[in-house]
């Protein structure tokens, strides 16, 4: 069993086999699920509620193939920062650019790692050298191109 100690709740292996199934296809309803663990449908209200309440449940997202929507390019950067105090500050700029989808403060080489969605190549440059370079506080930064998304998955649970 997983323990949350600072809120002294554990989920059991029955909010694991609701995870589960959410996780696989998460517009299924909850009496289905019910159905499908031979529980009530107030048992998985009630327990969705408290895998929330403790964090483990984040929200729900509706998921986009960014390419069929028009978005070509996914790359990665590595950005290197002039100082670790300016992290605060660069976040915050970074999250205005809605292109950066992804923001990771990391060890390493890179002070920061971000995926960026973008339609095309000259799109790409413009977020890049108009956006991401004038963020205060960035002092170089590093672009890899995606060529193919191989995996792309959730941990596992269980």
């Amino acid at each position: 069993m997983l323990k949350k100690e600072s809120q002294n709740l554990e989920i059991d292996n029955l909010d694991i086999d609701i995870l589960k199934q959410l996780m696989q296809d998460a517009t299924k309803p909850y009496t289905e699920i019910a159905k499908d663990l031979i529980v009530s449908g107030g048992t998985i209200h009630v327990r969705m509620k408290k895998l929330q309440e403790m964090g483990i449940i984040k929200g729900s997202h509706l998921i986009i193939d960014p390419q069929k929507a028009g978005y070509d390019i996914c790359a990665f950067l590595g950005i290197y920062l002039e100082k670790g105090i300016q992290y605060k500050d660069a976040v915050a700029q970074l999250s205005n650019i809605k292109e950066v989808v992804e923001l990771h403060y990391t060890t390493g080489a890179y002070s920061m790692f971000a995926k960026i969605i973008c339609r095309d190549t000259n799109h790409l440059r413009h977020v890049l050298n108009e956006e991401i370079q004038a963020v205060a506080g960035i002092q170089r930064t590093e672009t890899l191109i995606s060529l193919e998304e191989s995996i792309r998955r959730q941990i596992e649970l269980g």
